[in-house]
């Protein structure tokens, strides 16, 4: 069925070479979903080989937007108005991808090959597909505003650095939109992840910065005070530095409670993820959205049918 398709695909990848930044490794951050509450999607258990933070002085503030955003965003993310034929409504769910490393690790599904990862963003284009931004995804949601019959929302967690080397370029050439939710406490500080001006560069040309707390933090084990104090500060910290409003979270481990919901509306936050399958939906709630897990060892087919299928399992 995809043969053509893949023949295409692999055209495409002979023709283009984008670099690919591989990292030594000496800790390991376990992200596993084990917790999930409510969840009913598979279970992340894999580990993303992560260096030692680097040492940095604790009383070094975030940069400012005035001193490191000085040039004007090429690519301000307005909202788009969708007319004409192939459009859908809230009633029905949109399918939101949840990505994590592109990039090579032997054994590990969540480091996607760059390969692998352009033959999917191929099929996106030639089935003509619309990558939605997050704005869209809320008007979607609370005011009804109509997409296109296949939209799309793509997303990556944590903020690796093959995030901006080996995926960007990839959004880029397919003029893609995508979200990439950051854990701040990494941004400068560690190997292996986003550094301040590359979030600039994203947010500059099209990929949302959002975030994904201070530290990674599971936050339902965490009392009221402390999840507001990392929903605040991961905010604040990233508003400095792309001089915009933060309005988006996805939740470390899809993990959250009552109280993370309490502190997310005292934030400001005005949508947030879980690692919930399968599509995200009106009835899954504002602050509790499911998203779509793509693994490295799903084929084209895979691929296919959970983005289509709005009840893949």
């Amino acid at each position: 069925m995809f043969k053509n398709l893949s023949k295409k695909c692999s055209l495409f990848i002979i023709s283009f070479i984008f670099p690919c930044i591989l990292t030594s490794c000496s800790k390991n951050l376990n992200i596993a979903a084990k917790d999930i509450q409510n969840n009913n999607t598979q279970v992340i258990n894999k580990e993303i080989n992560i260096p030692e933070k680097t040492a940095i002085d604790a009383s070094i503030k975030p940069p400012i937007a005035s001193s490191l955003n000085k040039e004007t965003p090429k690519n301000v993310l307005n909202n788009r108005t969708f007319t004409g034929p192939n459009l859908k409504y809230n009633n029905k769910g949109i399918p939101v991808l949840m990505y994590h490393s592109i990039a090579y690790e032997k054994g590990n599904e969540l480091r996607i090959p760059k390969e692998k990862f352009r033959e999917q963003m191929c099929f996106l284009k030639e089935k003509g597909y619309t990558t939605l931004t997050l704005n869209e995804l809320h008007e979607f949601f609370v005011n009804n505003s109509p997409v296109p019959e296949k939209s799309v929302v793509l997303t990556f967690d944590d903020g690796y650095v093959d995030n901006y080397t080996n995926a960007y370029p990839i959004l880029k050439e397919f003029g893609f939109n995508a979200v990439v939710f950051v854990i701040t406490n990494n941004i400068d500080n560690r190997k292996g992840y986003l550094t301040s001006n590359q979030i600039i560069e994203l947010a500059n040309n099209g990929i949302e910065v959002q975030s994904h707390t201070v530290d990674h933090e599971k936050l339902a084990t965490l009392t009221y005070n402390k999840q507001l104090e990392t929903l605040k500060n991961s905010k604040f910290f990233l508003e400095n530095i792309l001089g915009r409003k933060i309005s988006y979270i996805a939740y470390p481990y899809g993990n959250w409670n009552e109280n993370t919901i309490k502190a997310i509306k005292e934030t400001d936050y005005k949508m947030a993820f879980t690692t919930n399958g399968t599509w995200s939906d009106k009835s899954d709630g504002i602050y509790t959205l499911d998203r779509v897990y793509i693994s490295a060892n799903f084929d084209i087919n895979e691929f296919h049918r959970r983005l289509t299928n709005r009840n893949y399992k």
